[in-house]
């Protein structure tokens, strides 16, 4: 059994009584039951915990980690981002939810500043599938149409994603690269666009049929990350040359 383990910072939820109505249970908790009901092994983390939830322990045992953060991600410890990347390097899978693009382990691993336009008027989102034949579109329709949500807009500053599976258009005309993948070192890893904590995003079925998708996707590889340094040869180097004097 796949272990999931959702990361949220968990701040908007103490912060905002319309937040906390729209996710009684937090964020983190509403995308863990959904997970846990596609048969999962889920635990949750928040930023406010021991190491944020993320020690050693936890992420070692972790397949794929779910993240969503906003207003907290200076707040985010240097030794953790760095501990998240190294498990993703080892063959952990990540799928980023929402403005996660803005947290230091997304922007660790792109390299670049992963900025975008934004904007939160309650405007339409569409969805648009561009590549069906991949495995996170399993189940879907040709779009996905969400009534209202936050806007993001080209140009996202993210190195150009090995898939591009989704793109998003907004009523008021942008469009976004909304659902993008990318491999680093061993691991698998899942942007996902839609998720404005005021919205209740994360109940919509498609949206949680992606995740479930990403996270099935995402899973570990069985083989060991490459070795690096100094190698001994296979063969023995010179013998032929050797007898031939």
């Amino acid at each position: 059994m796949l272990q999931v383990t959702v990361w949220n910072e968990n701040r908007h939820e103490q912060k905002s009584e319309k937040v906390r109505e729209v996710y009684p249970e937090g964020i983190h908790g509403a995308i863990a039951s959904f997970l846990g009901e596609s048969s999962f092994n889920v635990k949750t983390a928040t930023l406010d915990e021991a190491e944020h939830g993320l020690t050693v322990d936890v992420l070692n045992s972790t397949d794929v980690l779910v993240w969503w953060g906003h207003i907290a991600h200076d707040e985010v410890s240097e030794e953790v981002v760095e501990r998240v990347k190294q498990r993703v390097l080892d063959g952990m899978g990540l799928i980023v939810l929402h403005s996660g693009h803005f947290s230091k382990i997304f922007k660790a691993l792109m390299g670049t500043s992963c900025d975008l336009k934004w904007r939160e008027a309650d405007e339409k989102e569409r969805i648009w599938i561009v590549d069906p034949s991949h495995p996170i579109t399993e189940g879907l329709g040709e779009y996905i149409e969400l009534e209202k949500e936050e806007m993001y807009g080209e140009h996202f500053d993210i190195p150009t994603p090995d898939q591009l599976v989704m793109v998003s258009w907004f009523e008021g005309g942008e469009v976004f690269r909304s659902g993008c993948t990318f491999q680093r070192g061993n691991g698998k890893i899942f942007y996902f666009r839609p998720g404005h904590e005021t919205y209740p995003t994360y109940y919509n079925k498609d949206v949680q049929k992606v995740i479930v998708n990403a996270v099935k996707w995402a899973k570990p590889v069985n083989h060991a990350r490459p070795v690096y340094g100094n190698a001994k040869p296979l063969e023995e180097i010179g013998v032929k040359g050797e007898e031939e004097k």
